[in-house]
């Protein structure tokens, strides 16, 4: 598929062949039982590396299956709280959520009403503020909750987790 009139070949150790016609390129490789693979297209003339693409495609993946692995996607991680919910229901959904912050993910606390608890929202606001205190050392800023709103029968805030390392 190379199409120049002349390429510039390099072997598989990284030596210069010089610069030859396609065809006689490809029959050196084929020689070495290897392929001719075109590297810089735009290059005067185009440069052909003599390897095997195989073995060549096969590395490139590895790598970038190894440099995947060490990424971390931030995901958010949702934990409901009820503006009546009992010390013990609370310190276990705390607890989870510094969990979640340790591990790196952003939380979002969700405060739901039903009924009548939609005339109190300032209970809402004590919960926000418990889990905001709660979990003051693992998260990246201060959360202000005294003027956090009601957005329909919830009211949210994000935790967002502190720089590790």
């Amino acid at each position: 598929m190379i199409r120049a009139r002349q390429v510039r070949v390099i072997d598989e150790e990284g030596e210069q062949l010089g610069i030859m016609s396609p065809q006689d390129a490809i029959r050196e490789a084929e020689e070495r039982g290897l392929d001719l693979v075109e590297v810089a297209g735009k290059a005067v003339p185009p440069v052909c590396r003599i390897m095997d693409y195989g073995k060549y495609r096969y590395q490139q993946s590895k790598r970038a299956k190894e440099s995947k692995k060490h990424q971390h996607t931030v995901t958010v991680k949702e934990i409901k709280y009820r503006p009546k919910i009992d010390d013990h229901d609370f310190d276990f959904k705390t607890n989870h959520v510094r969990e979640f912050l340790k591990e790196g993910d952003k939380v979002k606390i969700t405060i739901m009403f039903r009924g009548r608890e939609m005339a109190h929202p300032e209970f809402g606001r004590d919960i926000l503020a418990r889990v905001v205190e709660a979990t003051a050392e693992l998260c990246q800023e201060k959360v202000d909750t005294s003027n956090t709103r009601l957005e329909g029968r919830n009211m949210s805030i994000v935790l967002t987790p502190a720089k590790m390392g």
